[in-house]
């Protein structure tokens, strides 16, 4: 039996709205959620750390929490902001995002609530949206200062302008794993002075790890959409199993790497190996993005897959 894990995804809380509904998301909770549904067989948890309006879309978001068995404690609520909502674009199933901007996650603040819950979780995963606003930056980068004890996944999420060189090296100081996926690898080893003429991803990622290994990062992740997900450690890189599930009529990739995260997550906290943990990503990744919205229930056969390589 895998110990009683918390999981923390920190950061921004939204609805991803579609022209025909609203889906709860943001990529910090859609993993928090994938991670409570592997954590909560032996008593673990995901952890939402984010902040929410007290609007109609606010009251919505707690109440998806509640019905997904996600505890809102560490949701602050702020009175003077919106919830987060973004607009959601399909074109051949691939999404564009167009963001809300001021909302109540650009606003997140540091309490002993939060350091509590930085000082004593095993594995946290923040990006560079939530880093957007100086006050929410400030915050997110404290929580993943103070959680030194923990893994820390650094999901770099590049969304049209809000990143930088600064939130990016530190964001990978901090870190002890960063995952992007092929297209964000160039962006990142370029703003960070790190790229190189012609050369392969495979390159790119492995200088990426040798360069901030001496700050204690220890993986780098690539994700290749359906092709799967390549693990560096060191200098070797590994790609496990490509999954297939049927896909859903209505299905998007929504949250695909979100779940992919979850399942890294919960393969290094057990100790697995790194094929172990990149069959299971891919398994979790590939099946998300055969659904509709980025936080389907995961199947029973899927969650036993979990357990079952402990």
């Amino acid at each position: 039996m895998s110990p009683p894990f918390t999981i923390v995804g920190l950061g921004e809380s939204l609805f991803d709205v579609f022209p025909d509904r609203a889906i709860l998301g943001g990529a910090p909770l859609n993993v928090a959620h994938h991670a409570n549904q592997l954590c909560s067989a032996s008593g673990g948890r995901g952890v939402v750390a984010s902040r929410a309006g007290t609007d109609k879309l606010g009251q919505r978001m707690l109440e998806e929490l509640r019905v997904r068995n996600l505890s809102a404690e560490f949701v602050q609520i702020d009175a003077a902001h919106p919830t987060g909502r973004v607009d959601i674009t399909l074109r051949n199933g691939e999404p564009t995002y167009d963001f809300l901007a001021d909302v109540a996650w650009d606003h997140l603040e540091w309490t002993p609530e939060w350091r509590r819950l930085a000082e004593t979780c095993d594995a946290v995963v923040f990006g560079t949206l939530a880093q957007r606003c100086p006050t929410s930056r400030a915050t997110a980068q404290r929580f993943v200062e103070t959680a030194r004890q923990a893994v820390r996944l650094f999901d770099v999420n590049l969304r049209v302008t809000f990143y930088d060189a600064d939130s990016l090296r530190r964001g990978a100081e901090l870190a002890t794993a960063i995952k992007l996926n092929e297209d964000e690898l160039p962006i990142v080893l370029n703003l960070l002075g790190l790229a190189a003429d012609d050369e392969r991803s495979r390159d790119g990622a492995t200088r990426l790890l040798h360069h901030f290994a001496p700050s204690g990062l220890r993986f780098v992740v690539v994700t290749h959409g359906e092709k799967g997900t390549e693990l560096l450690t060191g200098d070797t890189s590994v790609r496990g199993e490509i999954a297939r599930f049927e896909r859903h009529p209505n299905a998007d990739n929504v949250g695909a790497g979100d779940a992919c995260s979850a399942g890294l997550l919960w393969g290094w906290l057990n100790n697995w190996s790194p094929e172990q943990t990149v069959t299971l990503a891919n398994r979790l990744g590939a099946f998300v993005a055969s659904q509709p919205g980025a936080t389907p229930l995961l199947p029973v056969d899927l969650l036993a897959s979990g357990a079952a390589s402990m």
